[in-house]
């Protein structure tokens, strides 16, 4: 039985066969202002020569799946002969989809799967589940898992019993990396230097420089310092994709404190913004968002629970997502998190390795567990025969 497992995020797609390596590719198309009329699609943008200015075509908005013509050309690209070479009728696939996805988009891709790319089975499921199978599977001792999973459009709290997840409990909060990206975007070009149309350098600039604040209010103190003094002040080069491909932190020796650096070189100098953005996903009311963050909705998660799965809960909490690369997150979620929940209960919070691609290591796992065909898998003669009837019977989303 061959397996193909796509952990399709709205931003990245990580794919792979089971038994082999996980590749991460981006999910979507791009433009280039040098060649306009060329669109590359997922990682043919490593042949763009020039990628400042790239206007991103994207199939997802807001954490949904709308745009299936790009999708579809992201699928054939990954599909077909150029990545995984995919024998449709011998494969069966493992798709990962959004929580609370739409009715709609779930028939649309069941049939795209099954009628035109004649997949030999499929299974539907969200990311968080096969996350909470893997750490369910590594901890055997173990009932519940509390999945945090922050990523592109949106992060979710999600408190699983047993492998399922428990609805009620689910909190979704309206922060992602592209709400990072965008503010992170808006505050340079509003301070130093118009980078409204540099999503891709700019993105970059945020996995290199940013970190999430152990200590807030002594953190903007010190960031008001002047000269060598201030430790968080650094100076990021941006890339003139010629000379520079990438952009780089400058080394504090190498820091020119006037801020005066030759003509050749472009330079950022960045300072709160390092620890700012990312505060927002812990206090999204900073920017105006009225909700939780993701300490407080983690509380509101296990709150919702019944009173003895509650400490299993907060023992077993799991994080997932780009979002959680960020230096310090792991400690500011246990921190937050331990200063809310009650004191006779164990907190225990577990960042992995690979976060972007445990979602994916989970589903290479369930596909090899016994009752994997029987549990999870339509095949494409019961979608013949019961049309989507078969897949809402299977899939638990």
């Amino acid at each position: 039985m061959v397996v193909l497992v796509l952990d399709n995020g709205a931003y990245t797609a990580k794919i792979g066969f089971v038994g082999n390596d996980v590749s991460i590719i981006p999910n979507c198309q791009f433009r280039s202002k040098t060649a306009r009329l060329k669109t590359f699609t997922a990682n043919q943008v490593d042949e763009v020569k020039d990628p400042s200015g790239l206007y991103y075509i994207l199939p997802f908005q807001k954490g949904y799946l709308v745009n299936w013509d790009v999708q579809r050309q992201v699928w054939d690209h990954l599909f077909g002969k150029e990545m995984f070479k995919v024998d449709f009728a011998e494969t069966d696939i493992i798709m990962t989809e959004p929580y609370f996805n739409f009715r709609s988009i779930q028939e649309s891709m069941n049939e795209i799967l099954f009628e035109e790319y004649q997949f030999r089975a499929i299974c539907r499921i969200n990311a968080g589940t096969l996350s909470a199978h893997k750490y369910l599977h590594e901890h055997p001792s173990e009932l519940c898992c509390l999945v945090v999973d922050s990523g592109y459009s949106f992060t979710h709290i999600v408190p699983f019993y047993k492998g399922r997840a428990v609805k009620s409990g689910i909190r979704r909060l309206n922060v992602g990396g592209k709400l990072l990206s965008n503010h992170l975007k808006e505050i340079i070009s509003y301070r130093q230097l118009h980078v409204m149309d540099e999503t891709y350098v700019i993105n970059q600039v945020k996995e290199d420089v940013c970190y999430v604040s152990q200590q807030f209010y002594k953190d903007m103190k010190d960031a008001q310092l002047k000269g060598e003094e201030n430790t968080i002040l650094t100076d990021y080069v941006l890339p003139d994709f010629s000379a520079i491909r990438k952009g780089y932190c400058k080394e504090r020796k190498d820091m020119i404190w006037s801020g005066k650096y030759p003509s050749g070189e472009q330079v950022l100098r960045l300072s709160n913004e390092r620890f700012a953005v990312p505060e927002i996903m812990f206090h999204p009311s900073d920017i105006g968002i009225q909700e939780m963050g993701i300490p407080e909705a983690i509380r509101c998660a296990v709150e919702s629970l019944t009173p003895e799965m509650q400490p299993h809960m907060y023992q077993n909490m799991v994080l997932t997502g780009g979002g959680s690369l960020f230096a310090g997150y792991r400690d500011r979620v246990f921190a937050d998190v331990r200063s809310l929940s009650p004191d006779e209960f164990r907190v225990s919070v577990t960042l992995p390795d690979k976060p972007i691609t445990h979602a994916w290591t989970g589903g290479s796992m369930l596909s090899r567990s016994p009752s994997f065909s029987s549990k999870h898998l339509v095949t494409r003669r019961q979608y013949e025969e019961q049309g989507q009837d078969a897949c809402d019977s299977k899939f638990d989303v």
